[in-house]
């Protein structure tokens, strides 16, 4: 994974925010490699790993944004059930949506101070960080990338205590 983002997707007015969604639903904009990860595996590892359920508003409903034609037959191919929408337009949600867990991990957000709100959001290492606080990926797959992040001796002894823990 290169990026992640929150924000709104779906609906037919401009620049929805939390506050004024309209008819826009909550989602989240993965930017991938697809020289290491197809979108097709990206599909399958998301469709196996939600949460699921019936929505009760469009705000929070369940729904794969394609980009095209082809992401949305792979979607369907990969057995999506849920509403499979091509080439809506993604709006960026506010800077305090981004990076949820990160940003309530204090001593990795130390490491992070001088990034601004756009940084954080954009940043491939926030997007990783993110994933590893929330609960995502392993010890093997930390020790592959931490010297990657740039994170001091510390934090990185931190966040591998972190994912131990799991």
């Amino acid at each position: 994974m290169v990026r992640t983002r929150v924000g709104y997707a779906g609906g037919s007015t401009e620049q929805p925010t939390y506050h004024d969604l309209a008819d826009h639903t909550e989602a989240f904009q993965i930017d991938f490699d697809p020289t290491r990860l197809s979108y097709e595996q990206l599909v399958a590892e998301i469709w196996a790993n939600r949460r699921g359920g019936r929505s009760y508003s469009r705000q929070y409903m369940e729904a794969v944004f394609a980009a095209n034609a082809g992401q949305a037959a792979i979607a369907k191919a990969r057995g999506v059930t849920a509403p499979i929408i091509e080439g809506a337009r993604f709006w960026v949600a506010e800077d305090y949506h981004q990076k949820y867990y990160l940003r309530h991990d204090s001593t990795l957000m130390r490491e992070l101070a001088d990034y601004t709100p756009a940084q954080l959001r954009e940043s491939a290492v926030a997007a990783r960080l993110n994933g590893y606080v929330a609960g995502r990926g392993n010890a093997a797959q930390l020790n592959d990338e931490i010297s990657t992040f740039g994170l001091s001796s510390d934090a990185s002894s931190y966040l591998q205590r972190v994912v131990a823990r799991r």
